[in-house]
């Protein structure tokens, strides 16, 4: 099988999810922690070299405050339980603002957990027009992208079933090979990741050539 190097895993569904189960729609992102370390280390052992996680976007903060806070405590927590890995972990967003986690500010420089060995990148309070370093008063962008350790994504997986990229990564995701699952993030299964995998080993991988 043709393993990709870098997959990146838009983990959503979580708040229907939560409805479906009867609960209140914040209690749906802790249940999306366990998920993210078995994928981790489902991946890993396959040989994947980076792994790219969407935490939260810069527009998912105007959600309800209980919301907001859900999901970036589960953020704070994801990164925290992968650090007791063997990662090399990279957190990427707009640290400068008031919604950036505190407890996420050291690892804004990618920081190296015991043997180290896959990349592992959590985007938080991540937009592209940040990334970009678009000025909207100038229309005009950047001389630098903020994403810039972070390499082109073979393969993007997305749970929830909604088929868009919601401001993921432009620049690295233009040739990406994009796979959808209509169940929700917190139903994971390494069952769904080998369907992925099996599905990107039959695409003819040209890269516009």
């Amino acid at each position: 099988m043709r393993i990709p190097r870098h997959v990146a895993i838009i983990p959503d569904g979580n708040r229907r999810w939560a409805v479906r189960e009867g609960k209140k729609k914040e209690e749906g992102y802790r249940d999306g922690i366990s998920p993210g370390l078995e994928a981790f280390r489902y991946l890993k052992e396959l040989g994947v070299e980076e792994l790219t996680y969407y935490g939260f976007t810069a527009d998912n903060v105007k959600r309800p405050a209980g919301q907001r806070v859900a999901f970036t405590k589960a953020c704070v927590k994801a990164v925290e339980v992968l650090s007791g890995e063997d990662a090399e972990l990279l957190v990427v967003g707009n640290a400068e603002s008031k919604v950036f986690p505190d407890e996420l500010k050291p690892y804004v420089t990618r920081k190296k957990f015991g043997a180290g060995g896959m990349k592992v990148n959590f985007l938080v309070n991540y937009s592209p027009e940040w990334d970009l370093g678009y000025d909207r008063n100038r229309g005009s962008l950047g001389a630098f992208l903020h994403s810039e350790q972070i390499s082109r994504i073979d393969l993007l997986i997305r749970w929830g079933g909604r088929r868009r990229l919601s401001g993921f990564l432009p620049l690295q995701t233009v040739y990406s090979d994009i796979y959808v699952l209509d169940a929700y993030w917190p139903d994971f299964s390494a069952e769904q990741i080998r369907e992925a995998l099996d599905w990107y080993d039959r695409q003819d991988v040209t890269l516009g050539g």
